[in-house]
C-alpha cells in the first residue's frame, strides 16, 4: 500500500508503527455554523480510506476533534446573545447528522477543545520548560519558531522568506514577540470570553496547540497518520509538527495526507462571491449518496469543480449501480438453486479480477476514481453474464460482490425494503381480488385512488409490484 507523502512530496509504501495496527488524526473542523461542502470532501476521503484499511483487517484509531473554542464561536454566541457552549454543542450535534447522512463512520474518538485543556496545558508547560516558548508581559505564551530546525519542513517553505514577505499569514501581536515568525499557544481573555486558569494567565488555547494536545492524548507521540484539507499545511500543520516534536524530541506523524481545494463552477467557494453552500444547502437538491459519490470520483488530491452537472452526472451513475443491484435482487426472488452451476463457476471467479483492480486502487494512495471505475467495470460485467446466471446462488454471489465494494467506498446502493401502511396494503389486495374476479373497473379504480396516495403499481407476468411515486 502506498501514501502520497506531503512531508517528502513522494509516494511512499506505507507501514504501520504497530504490526495490524493504524493511528488516524483528521482535523476537524470548527464548529461555528453547518459544515460547508469543502468541510465535507476530508471527511469523505479519509473516511473511504479508512474503511479500506479496516477491510485490509488493519484496526484504525481514528481520531478527529471538533474546535469548540475560537473568535467565530465567541462572535455567534454574542450576537445571538448565549453563552459559547450554546453555539458549539448546537453545530457539533447537526456537524454529527451531516456526517451519519453521508455515511462517514464516527471516529473513534472525537474529543473536543475545552475538554482537553488541561493536556494542553501540560504541553505548553514543557514547552516553556525546555525554552521553545516564553511568557509576554500579558501572560501571552508564544513559541519560539526558531528554536526548531526544521521548521518548514511540511510545508517546504524557508523561514526567511516567511519573515520577508508573508507576515499577512502570521500570528498578530508582533510588538509582544522576540520574532515574528513566534506564534501562540495561550493568549489572555477579553471580556466576555470563556476562559482558564493557568500559570501564566486566565485565557484560552491558541489553534495550533489543540491538535498536538489531542492528537498525543489519544494516539500518542508519534502517530501513523495526519490528514487533512491542504489549506491546513500551513501555517496550522507545520506548528503542530513544531510544538510536538519540539516537546517530544520524535517524530510528530509519519505520514501526512491533504487533500485538495473543493471549488464551485471553477471559482473558489466564498460568501462573499455568492457561491457558499452548506451540506444542508446540497441535500435540500441531491439525496446524500450522490453527494458522497461525487466527492469520491476524483482522486483527493486532485481539485474538484463542484456543478450541478456534474452532480447530475453523479446520480446518473450512482443509479447505474443501484439498477445492477435492483435487477440481482429481483433475479435472486425470482430464482432457486442453493449451489452454483456447472456453468457459473468461471463467471463468478472471473468476477476476482474487478476486486483485485479496486485493491490496487485503493492502495494506490486512496485512488478512489480508479476503483469507481472497477466498479462500473464489474457492473458492465454482470450486466453481459446475468443471462448466463440461473441460480439464486450465483446471483446472489454477484450482487454480494458489487455492494462489498461500494460498502468500502461508504456508498450505499441498496434501497431499503420500504413498508405500506396496513391501509394501504389492503387496497392492493382488494385491487387483486377484483382483478381474478374481472371487476377491471373496480380495479382501475383503486389503481387510481393508490396512485392519489402516492403509490404507483406496476402489473408483471411474476405478479404486481409497488414504487412510491
Amino acid at each position: 500500500m502506498k501514501i502520497y507523502n506531503t512531508l517528502n512530496k513522494r509516494k511512499e509504501e506505507f507501514f504501520p508503527q504497530r504490526v495490524g495496527h493504524v493511528s488516524m488524526y483528521v482535523c476537524g473542523p470548527t464548529v461555528y455554523n453547518l459544515i460547508h461542502i469543502g468541510n465535507a470532501r476530508p471527511m469523505i476521503v479519509f473516511d473511504a480510506f479508512r474503511r479500506f484499511l479496516e477491510y485490509k483487517g488493519l484496526e484504525v484509531n481514528y481520531v478527529s476533534n471538533f474546535t469548540d473554542v475560537d473568535d467565530k464561536i465567541i462572535k455567534k454566541a454574542l450576537e445571538e446573545g448565549v453563552d459559547p457552549t450554546v453555539i458549539s454543542e448546537r453545530y457539533i450535534e447537526e456537524c454529527k447528522k451531516d456526517m451519519e447522512a453521508l455515511n462517514v463512520k464516527p471516529a473513534t474518538v472525537h474529543p473536543k477543545a475545552t475538554e482537553e485543556i488541561p493536556e494542553m496545558l501540560a504541553l505548553i508547560d514543557e514547552l516553556v520548560l525546555k525554552d521553545h516558548a516564553y511568557v509576554a508581559k500579558d501572560g501571552t505564551v508564544y513559541f519560539r519558531t526558531r528554536s526548531f530546525k526544521e521548521y518548514g519542513k511540511l510545508s517546504h517553505k524557508n523561514l526567511d522568506e516567511l519573515e520577508g514577505g508573508n507576515r499577512e499569514l502570521l500570528v498578530s501581536g508582533e510588538d509582544q514577540k522576540e520574532d515574528p515568525l513566534d506564534f501562540v499557544l495561550w493568549k489572555p481573555k477579553k471580556d466576555g470570553e470563556p476562559y482558564w486558569d493557568s500559570l501564566y494567565c486566565q485565557g484560552r488555547p491558541g489553534w495550533h496547540i489543540e491538535c498536538s494536545a489531542m492528537s498525543r492524548k489519544y494516539l500518542g507521540t508519534t502517530i501513523d497518520i495526519h490528514a487533512g484539507g491542504e489549506d491546513l499545511i500551513f501555517p496550522h500543520h507545520e506548528n503542530e509538527i513544531a510544538q510536538s516534536e519540539a516537546c517530544s524530541g520524535v517524530t510528530f506523524a509519519r505520514y501526512w495526507m491533504h487533500n485538495a481545494f473543493l471549488n464551485i463552477d471553477n471559482k473558489k467557494m466564498s460568501k462573499s462571491a455568492g457561491n457558499f453552500f452548506t451540506v444542508r444547502d446540497i441535500l435540500r437538491r441531491y439525496e446524500p449518496m450522490v453527494l458522497r459519490f461525487f466527492m469520491l470520483s476524483a482522486h483527493y488530491r486532485s481539485p474538484l469543480n463542484f456543478s450541478d452537472e456534474l452532480m447530475d452526472a453523479a446520480k446518473n451513475s450512482l443509479d447505474r449501480i443501484r439498477t445492477c443491484v435492483d435487477k440481482l435482487q429481483h433475479a435472486i426472488d425470482m430464482s432457486e438453486g442453493s449451489m452454483l452451476a456447472r456453468n457459473e463457476y468461471p463467471i463468478i471467479e472471473g468476477m476476482t479480477q474487478f476486486k483485485m483492480n479496486f485493491e490496487e486502487a485503493m492502495g494506490d494512495d486512496n485512488n478512489t476514481a480508479d476503483a469507481i471505475a472497477a466498479i462500473f467495470d464489474l457492473v458492465k460485467y454482470i450486466n453481459i453474464n446475468m443471462i448466463e446466471v440461473s441460480t439464486k446462488e450465483g446471483f446472489k454471489r454477484m450482487k454480494e460482490m458489487l455492494l462489498m465494494l461500494c460498502d468500502i467506498l461508504g456508498l450505499i446502493v441498496e434501497k431499503k425494503p420500504e413498508v405500506l401502511d396496513e391501509d394501504i396494503e389492503k387496497l392492493i389486495e382488494e385491487r387483486q381480488q377484483a382483478r381474478k374476479d374481472k371487476n377491471f373497473a373496480k380495479a382501475d379504480e383503486i389503481r387510481n385512488k393508490l396512485l392519489e396516495m402516492g403509490i404507483i403499481l406496476e402489473d408483471t407476468r411474476e405478479g404486481v409490484t409497488w414504487k412510491k411515486a
